[in-house]
C-alpha cells in the first residue's frame, strides 16, 4: 500500500508548483484560492449582542474545490497550511482548519518569508501552532470593517444615493483628498522674486549667481520694489568673488523597500498603481518560470512595513558587489537601517532571494512587468549595500553693495551605489547643470545683466497615489495589506477621480465626507483610526482581548448613529452636478457630467422635460491616416473604446488600435500599438507604406475554435456568437470595422465594507 503523502495547502496554483518542486514526491501541494469562509455578503453576520461572534460561512462557488481539499485532508497524515505570513494568511489557515475539521495535532503551520529551497525545506521540517493572536487581531479587523460599513453603507444610501459604500479606512482616505482640497481652495498666493546675475570673468567665462540676501543674512525679496532697490544698487558697484568653497558631498544610498515605498517608486518610475504593483510583486514571490530552473521565487514578502534584512542576505550582496564592482564599492560595515516606531516588523524588507540573479539574467524569462519591477526591487536592495556616491561641490559667493549672490555646482567624483540605483526625487535641485569656471577669492567679475523672475506661491499639490500612500502611513492609517486595495476602492466608488497622475475628490466625495465629519467625526479623524490600528496590534501581541476593543468602539459608535438617524430623519442630501463647458443643443442649458454604465457623459440638467445627452470626446495624438483630420477616443453603446476619425462617416477610419504621438519615418503618418498595459511598440497602419505591419504581424493572438468556444473566465458560448474581446488573447477586429461587444452582467449593489 503506498504511503499517504503529507499535504500543503497554500493559497495560489502559482506558489503551490513552486513550492512542490522544492518538496518532492512526498508532498501533495494544493491551492485553496484564497478564503474558503468568511462572513455573508447578504447581512451583517456579526452577533453583536453575543459577543460580536461571527457567523462564518463557505464562500460561494467553492463547494467543490472544498470538497476536494476534505478529501485530501483526510487521506493525509499531516496537513500544512502554509498560506502567507501575515494576520491574513493567518487567519486563512484557521478558517482552513476549522473548515477541515483538522485535529491540532494534524493541522500544522508553516510560513515562508521567502520561496526558495532551503527556506520551504526548513520551515516544513520547523512547524507550529496557528497563532490565535494573529487570527483574533485579523478577525477583530474584519468584524470592525464590516459593523462600519453595514452600518453606514445603508444609512448613505438613504440620505445621499443607492450604491454608496463607507467604511473605516477608505472614509479617511477621502477625507485626507477632500482636505487637501479645500488647502488649494483656499490657499492665498503670495508675490515673490527670484533675481540672478549673469556674471563674466576677465579671461572668458560665464556663469549665473542667484540672489541670496543681504551680507550672510538671508534675505526674501517680496515685491518688484525690492529687486529695484537690489538692481539699483548694485548697477554700477563692483561685483567680485567674496568666497570659494570647495569639498566633498557624500550621499547614501535609500534603505530597502518595504510595501509603502515600493508602492510609490513604481508609481513615480514606473507608472504602476499601487494595485497592480502588489498584483506583479505577488507573481515575483510567488514563482516565475526561470529557464534551466524551473519555478523560483524571485523575491521575499512583499507586505512589510520592516527594514531589517537577514544576516545572509546582507553577506550575500556583499560578495556579490565585491566582485562586480570592486572592493571600492563596499562600505567598511554593513549597513543595517532601523525600522520606524510602531511598524510590525514581521518580515523583512522587500529583496530578492538570490542577488547573483540579476534583472539582465532572467528578463527573458519574465514579462516586461515583471522585469521591470523585479530591477527596481533588486537595484534598490543591492545599492543599500554599497558606498556612499561622492560628489565635488563648489559653493561660490559674489558681494556687490553689501548684497550677497551665491553659485553651487556639484559633480560626481565616484558613483558608489548611484552605479546600480538612484532614488526617483519629487524635488528639482537648485544646483547649476554646467560647471562653474575655476574662481578665487577676491576675483573682479563683470555684470552682463540681471535677470529678474517674478513668482507666486504655489499652493500644495494634490496627491497622487504614491503621495496619499506616503501621508497614509505617516499618519499610520491603514497597514501594508490595505494601501492598495483602499485607494481602489475610493476612486471605484467614484469618492475621488485620477486627473493625469493627480487625485481630486468629487462632489460626491465632499459630500459624503461632509456627512461623515458631521456626524460620525470618530470614523474620518485620523489620530482615531491610528489609534485603532495600534488597539488591533495590541491583539495581535496578546495584550488585549479582541472582543474588548470591539465593545469599547461599538458603544460610542452606536450612539453616534442614533444620532445621526434622527438628526438625519426627513433629510435627502443633494450631490452638486459637475458642469462641463458645453451647452444643450436643444434647450441652451449647460451640460452637466453623469456616470451612467459605461462610464461618464454629458446631460441636459433639464430631465426629464429635456432629454439631451452627448458622449465625451477625448482627442487623441496623431491624425486620421485616411484624411489627417483629428481622432477621437469613442465609447460605444456596450461600453468599449475605440477610436476613429473625428469626420465619421464622412471619413470611415476607425480602429481599436491606440494612436500614439510617434509618425512612421517612412511615410509620415501616425503610427498606432495594441491596446493592453506595458510599453508596446508601435506599428504604422498605412497599406501603401513599406512599413506597413498587416494585422496578424500586430501581436495579436489567434484565438483557436476551442478558445472562442469557451475563453478563460467567460462562459461557453457558441464560437460564431463570441464577441471580439480586449485581451492578448483575443484577435481584434479588423481596422476599419466597428464590432459590439458583450459586456459582463452588472452585479446588484450591496452594502459594502
Amino acid at each position: 500500500m503506498a504511503k499517504a503523502k503529507d499535504l500543503v495547502i497554500v493559497e495560489s496554483p502559482a506558489k503551490a508548483k513552486t513550492i512542490e518542486k522544492y518538496l518532492g514526491g512526498n508532498y501533495k501541494v494544493t491551492a485553496s484560492m484564497g478564503h474558503l469562509r468568511d462572513l455573508p455578503k447578504s447581512k451583517m453576520g456579526v452577533d453583536i449582542e453575543n459577543g460580536f461572534e461571527p457567523q462564518y460561512i463557505p464562500v460561494r462557488d467553492k463547494t467543490e474545490l472544498i470538497q476536494e481539499l476534505k478529501k485530501a485532508a483526510k487521506s493525509a497524515k499531516t496537513v500544512y497550511l502554509a498560506t502567507d505570513p501575515d494576520r491574513e494568511g493567518e487567519a486563512i489557515s484557521w478558517h482552513l482548519k476549522e473548515l477541515l475539521e483538522l485535529s491540532d495535532e494534524k493541522a500544522r503551520r508553516v510560513t515562508f518569508n521567502e520561496i526558495t529551497k532551503k527556506v520551504v525545506t526548513e520551515s516544513i521540517q520547523h512547524p507550529r501552532d496557528i497563532d490565535q493572536d494573529l487570527v483574533d487581531a485579523q478577525q477583530a479587523r474584519r468584524i470592525l470593517d464590516r459593523i462600519v460599513g453595514y452600518t453606514l453603507s445603508p444609512l448613505l444610501w438613504r440620505k445621499v444615493k443607492r450604491g454608496l459604500s463607507a467604511g473605516r479606512v477608505q472614509s479617511v482616505a477621502t477625507r485626507m483628498v477632500v482636505d487637501r482640497e479645500e488647502e488649494i481652495k483656499s490657499f492665498v498666493k503670495e508675490e515673490y522674486w527670484l533675481l540672478d546675475a549673469q556674471l563674466s570673468r576677465e579671461d572668458g567665462g560665464r556663469f549665473t549667481a542667484r540672489f541670496f540676501g543681504k551680507g550672510e543674512k538671508k534675505q526674501e525679496l517680496k515685491c518688484r520694489e525690492d529687486v529695484d532697490t537690489v538692481i539699483e544698487a548694485t548697477k554700477n558697484a563692483p561685483f567680485t568673488v567674496g568666497s570659494v568653497k570647495r569639498g566633498e558631498k557624500q550621499r547614501s544610498p535609500a534603505p530597502p523597500f518595504i510595501t509603502s515605498t515600493l508602492q510609490q517608486e513604481a508609481s513615480r518610475r514606473l507608472g504602476m498603481t499601487p494595485r497592480r504593483t502588489m498584483s506583479i510583486a505577488q507573481q515575483l514571490y510567488e514563482g516565475v518560470e526561470i529557464a534551466g530552473q524551473g519555478s523560483v521565487g524571485l523575491i521575499t514578502y512583499m507586505r512589510t512595513d520592516s527594514l531589517r534584512l537577514s544576516d545572509e542576505a546582507i553577506s550575500a550582496a556583499r560578495v556579490f558587489i565585491g566582485e562586480r564592482y570592486g572592493s571600492a564599492y563596499l562600505p567598511a560595515q554593513p549597513r543595517r537601517y532601523k525600522t520606524k516606531a510602531g511598524a510590525q516588523d514581521a518580515h523583512e524588507a522587500i529583496r530578492p532571494t538570490d542577488v547573483r540573479l540579476t534583472p539582465e539574467l532572467v528578463r527573458k524569462d519574465l514579462t516586461q512587468e515583471q522585469y521591470r519591477l523585479y530591477r527596481l526591487i533588486w537595484g534598490r536592495f543591492t545599492a543599500c549595500q554599497m558606498a556612499n556616491a561622492v560628489y565635488d561641490n563648489v559653493s561660490v559667493d559674489v558681494l556687490s553693495a553689501g548684497y550677497t549672490f551665491r553659485a553651487n555646482y556639484s559633480e560626481l567624483k565616484f558613483p558608489g551605489y548611484t552605479a546600480v540605483y538612484e532614488e526617483a526625487r519629487d524635488e528639482e535641485s537648485d544646483e547649476l547643470s554646467s560647471p562653474l569656471p575655476s574662481l578665487s577669492e577676491g576675483e573682479s567679475l563683470a555684470l552682463e545683466k540681471m535677470l529678474p523672475e517674478q513668482q507666486f506661491t504655489q499652493p500644495p499639490a494634490r496627491y497622487t497615489e504614491a503621495t496619499l500612500i506616503r501621508a497614509m502611513e505617516e499618519k499610520g492609517i491603514g497597514r501594508p495589506s490595505t494601501y492598495a486595495p483602499t485607494i481602489t476602492t475610493i476612486t471605484a466608488h467614484d469618492y475621488v477621480v485620477k486627473e493625469g497622475k493627480y487625485l481630486r475628490p468629487t462632489p460626491l466625495g465632499e459630500v459624503v465626507t461632509e456627512l461623515m465629519e458631521d456626524h460620525f467625526a470618530d470614523i474620518v479623524d485620523l489620530k482615531f483610526t491610528n489609534h485603532m490600528e495600534a488597539e488591533l496590534d495590541g491583539i495581535e501581541q496578546g495584550k488585549t482581548p479582541w472582543r474588548d476593543v470591539l465593545q469599547e468602539f461599538y458603544g460610542g459608535f452606536h450612539q453616534e448613529m442614533e444620532k445621526a438617524e434622527q438628526e438625519l430623519d426627513g433629510v435627502r442630501i443633494k450631490v452638486p452636478d459637475v458642469l462641463s463647458d458645453e451647452y444643450c443643443e436643444i434647450c441652451g442649458r449647460q451640460l452637466v457630467v453623469k456616470k451612467g454604465k459605461f462610464g461618464q457623459f454629458l446631460a441636459c440638467p433639464g430631465f426629464p422635460e429635456c432629454s439631451f445627452t452627448k458622449p465625451i470626446v477625448v482627442e487623441m495624438p496623431g491624425k486620421c491616416p485616411k484624411c489627417g483630420s483629428k481622432i477621437l477616443k469613442r465609447t460605444s453603446k456596450k461600453g468599449y473604446v475605440f477610436y476613429a476619425c473625428e469626420r465619421g462617416t464622412d471619413c470611415g477610419f476607425i480602429t481599436w488600435d491606440v494612436p500614439t504621438k510617434d509618425f512612421c519615418p517612412a511615410c509620415g503618418k501616425t503610427m498606432f500599438k495594441k491596446s493592453g498595459r506595458g510599453a508596446l511598440k508601435p506599428f504604422c497602419v498605412n497599406e501603401e507604406c513599406v512599413n506597413f505591419v498587416p494585422e496578424d504581424k500586430r501581436g495579436y493572438k489567434k484565438k483557436t475554435a476551442e478558445s472562442d468556444t469557451k475563453s478563460e473566465g467567460e462562459s461557453k458560448t457558441p464560437a460564431k456568437k463570441t464577441a471580439p474581446r480586449k485581451t492578448a488573447a483575443a484577435k481584434k477586429p479588423a481596422a476599419k470595422k466597428s464590432t459590439s461587444k458583450k459586456p459582463a452582467a452588472k452585479k446588484t449593489g450591496k452594502a459594502k465594507e
